[in-house]
């Protein structure tokens, strides 16, 4: 995200977008990718609950938030670009407040990688995890990019 010094994030955070809401795609190139026509949409709020439940040690991923909120509301998928830019919200609000922390620094992308979007990037988030006994590893020469080892056996079942 760009300017986030001069943003509000937790005014974007409980800004709901006429959200929580489930549409209807049309597109069969989706409905075979995601598995299904209804999509739902979660508001930022959501995401942020969601990201606080995860205890020290644990980690989860977007995509396993996003499974949890399609399950939860009898959807087919909940909106992959929306989850990916509220969980931004979600850290940066955490960021800007001085309480009520939220631990945004366990919620990984896909495969276990570390979201270059979260204040201070990867580099802030890798000590955050190293300090939970998480072990990074880099992966890539040329465009290179950080993931927590084994992830799956750190990963936090959302019920």
């Amino acid at each position: 995200m760009a300017n986030e010094d001069k943003k509000d994030f937790n005014a974007m955070l409980h800004d709901s977008k006429d959200m929580p809401k489930i549409e209807i795609v049309t597109d069969p190139k989706s409905i075979e990718k995601y598995g299904g026509s209804r999509m739902y949409f979660a508001p930022p709020i959501d995401y942020d609950k969601v990201m606080k439940q995860i205890p020290y040690g644990k980690v989860i991923t977007v995509g396993k938030i996003r499974e949890y909120f399609a399950k939860l509301n009898r959807a087919d998928f909940a909106e992959p670009i929306t989850a990916g830019i509220f969980v931004s919200i979600a850290a940066w609000a955490s960021h800007q407040r001085s309480d009520d922390e939220t631990p945004y620094w366990r919620t990984l992308k896909a495969n276990g990688e570390l979201n270059v979007k979260y204040p201070g990037g990867v580099e802030a988030q890798k000590e955050k995890l190293e300090a939970e006994g998480h072990i990074i590893i880099q992966k890539g020469r040329a465009n290179i990019r950080y993931f927590v080892k084994d992830y799956e056996k750190a990963l936090f079942e959302l019920s």
